[in-house]
């Protein structure tokens, strides 16, 4: 039956849950509806967003401010489960699969066949929901008019959590476990009744666990080219607004997207991290549902508010700021762009030698060292998916271990706006490894700044679909694509190249050691330089924060970083973060969750590396109490990876299902 027990729900919406939607096949999805008054007689567009994160409670604060803000401006806000989550029938087996998909399209269908539903349908995601909305556009549903994909990637294996530049993300593991977690957590018995207990059941025993498939694709194959919308960007044929952030994962999506694309494309990146930016941080936020609201209206209304005509791409420049884990707001300024790629971008060429970055070709061989416990300086892959405290810290114990080279000291403000590119000729002393460069700020005060990085497989030189192995002892030409962005460097500081062969606990460490010999000739820093232009920046509106619904804590969130080094010299990181317990009046809903992180490393040794996730989930509503736990644990030796992991499920205190995982899986190039 509708939800009819919503304190705060005001006359102008009515808000429907459970919504059931059929799927051909018979599986029925979980929606939850916000509609304006006055549907039955003056039909509205919808919007739609489908995640496996369950509406009714993991996403439902932020939900009751975006599908409420929707329905207060004329459109039916829309939140349906995926299958195999929350209240859905059906198991969930991978992610963006065709079922997926081909559900997402069903909905889509039913949507525009509603009376309240003026035919005309949106989509908008972050994240998981990024993705899907952009795949979805590319099959290219009739109702389906726009989008806003917000942190999303276009290329599943470019730019995902699995891997990047080839090389295999330590986050692979730790996405998979949280999926573990996440996707075997209970349906509402308020919503499906006494056979709650018989679903919960079935979603555990046939509960996958994604590395294990994941990890079998080293490669850029058919199974990551599935999904991914670069493979046709011509089939998409809705309106696009593509969204990300800086601090993000997937901030290289948008300017891609943008140059893809044949659709109407425009972009927005911000300084936040993994964020709705009415909600990110670090500030400044923006009014972004406005913008959404801006972009829908043109394309789902019909309204000509020249958001067809507005710059295609407004980026937020980050101005030069002491390092910090967390940084609540960023120091920087807006700027746009008529088109992307833009004709004011140029390419400036900087040279390696011994003496720095210039603009004179080098003049000796230079030497990449080996050392195995760089990067924990670094920013988490994807800050924003568990604290505020995932940005990088000072890099100078990392660019002490690493081969750097700087320019002079600045004489005018330099903006770096795009793709830096590294051209390196270097001689390898084994068959297998990677290249790490990151571009930093030397600041006046002597800490240094992270801006961007790009890593490379080195056996992916020719491409992400093969492995060709290194000769030791025999140069090779290689090319390091950098992460996009949008960095202004003040007059007086440093632009720093460092260079690595290892990046923990990012990237899982090749088999062995590698040093690298650079050679001064080939090898050059091709950046992307954006001149002063005198003209007016973007504005927006005030940030929207105002949710129809409340919430009770019940225990405070709270996180802890330590750092540690074994007796044996093993250095070893550990997160500590208690999401907290809330209980959410909508629903009545509790839920809390607990995650304990651990990487270990011996500085000598890369197939001593380990990393463990522990994640423990809870739901419930007074008596009715669930617990979830998942513990996965990664290591490796110089042919195989080695994965072990285990599932626990409650009710009460009662352990009512346990599942094992114990595989090996061979490198390949990795």
């Amino acid at each position: 039956m509708p939800d009819t027990n919503f304190p705060d729900q005001a006359s102008d919406i009515h808000i429907l849950d459970p919504v059931w939607i059929t799927m051909r096949d018979g599986t029925r999805l979980a929606a939850r509806i916000w509609l304006p008054a006055g549907t039955h007689s003056h039909p509205v567009p919808a919007v739609l967003e489908y995640l496996p994160y369950r509406r009714r409670d993991a996403t439902l604060e932020r939900d009751e401010l975006t599908h409420s803000w929707f329905a207060r401006h004329g459109y039916a806000g829309v939140r349906v489960d995926i299958r195999g989550n929350g209240d859905s029938d059906g198991i969930m087996s991978d992610e963006y699969t065709d079922i997926e998909l081909d559900d997402g399209v069903q909905v889509i269908e039913w949507l525009a066949r509603q009376p309240w539903c003026s035919g005309a349908v949106g989509m908008i995601g972050i994240s998981w929901g990024g993705f899907n909305g952009l795949q979805i556009a590319q099959l290219a549903p009739p109702a389906l008019k726009a989008a806003v994909t917000i942190c999303f990637s276009d290329d599943r294996y470019a730019d995902d959590i699995h891997y990047m530049g080839g090389c295999l993300l330590s986050e692979n593991m730790g996405w998979s476990s949280q999926m573990l977690a996440y996707s075997s957590r209970p349906p509402d018995p308020a919503v499906v009744g006494e056979r709650w207990r018989e679903m919960w059941l079935q979603r555990l025993e046939r509960q996958p666990l994604h590395l294990q498939t994941w990890l079998a694709h080293q490669r850029r194959d058919a199974y990551w080219r599935r999904g991914s919308v670069c493979e046709d960007f011509g089939a998409v044929k809705a309106a696009i607004l593509a969204v990300g952030g800086w601090a993000d994962a997937y901030s290289n999506a948008v300017p891609r997207t943008l140059a893809g694309l044949g659709a109407p494309v425009a972009g927005i990146n911000g300084p936040w991290a993994h964020k709705y930016p009415n909600l990110a941080w670090p500030a400044p936020t923006i009014g972004f549902l406005a913008e959404c609201g801006r972009w829908f209206d043109r394309w789902l209304k019909g309204v000509q508010n020249g958001a067809d005509s507005a710059a295609a791409y407004r980026m937020f420049v980050l101005e030069s700021e002491p390092p910090a884990r967390r940084m609540p707001t960023r120091a920087g300024h807006w700027v746009s762009e008529p088109s992307w790629p833009s004709p004011r971008i140029k390419r400036h060429r900087l040279f390696l030698s011994s003496s720095g970055l210039g603009e004179t070709p080098g003049d000796a061989s230079l030497t990449i060292p080996n050392h195995q416990d760089i990067g924990l300086t670094g920013q988490r892959f994807c800050a924003g998916l568990r604290t505020e405290y995932e940005l990088a810290a000072d890099q100078a114990e990392d660019d002490a271990r690493s081969l750097t080279f700087d320019t002079a000291p600045l004489r005018a403000p330099m903006d770096l706006v795009g793709a830096a590119r590294l051209d390196l000729r270097v001689t390898p002393d084994r068959a297998t490894g990677f290249v790490v460069a990151r571009l930093c700020d030397v600041r006046p005060d002597g800490t240094v700044a992270f801006i961007t990085i790009g890593v490379l497989n080195l056996t992916h030189r020719e491409g992400h679909d093969r492995v060709v192995l290194m000769q030791p002892g025999v140069a090779i030409p290689v090319s390091v694509t950098l992460n996009d962005i949008a960095y202004r460097l003040p007059a007086g500081h440093r632009l720093r190249l460092a260079l690595s062969t290892a990046y923990w606990p990012m990237l899982w460490p090749s088999p062995a050691p590698l040093s690298l010999t650079v050679a001064p000739d080939g090898s050059a820093l091709d950046i992307p330089l954006r001149p002063a232009i005198d003209e007016p920046a973007p504005t927006f509106g005030p940030a929207e924060v105002q949710r129809e619904g409340r919430s009770e804590i019940l225990r405070a969130a709270t996180s802890e970083r330590v750092e540690s080094v074994l007796p044996d010299g093993t250095r070893q990181l550990e997160l500590f973060t208690d999401g907290g317990l809330v209980r959410l009046d909508s629903t009545g809903m509790e839920i809390g969750k607990v995650i304990h992180e651990s990487w270990s490393l011996h500085p000598d040794d890369p197939l001593s590396a380990r990393t463990e996730a522990r994640w423990s989930l809870t739901v419930g509503r007074g008596a009715w109490q669930t617990r979830t736990e998942t513990r996965t644990v990664m290591t490796c030796d110089a042919e195989q990876f080695h994965v072990r992991a285990v599932l626990e499920a409650f009710e009460a205190d009662t352990k009512i299902h346990e599942k094992h995982w114990d595989f090996a899986i061979p490198r390949d190039g990795v």
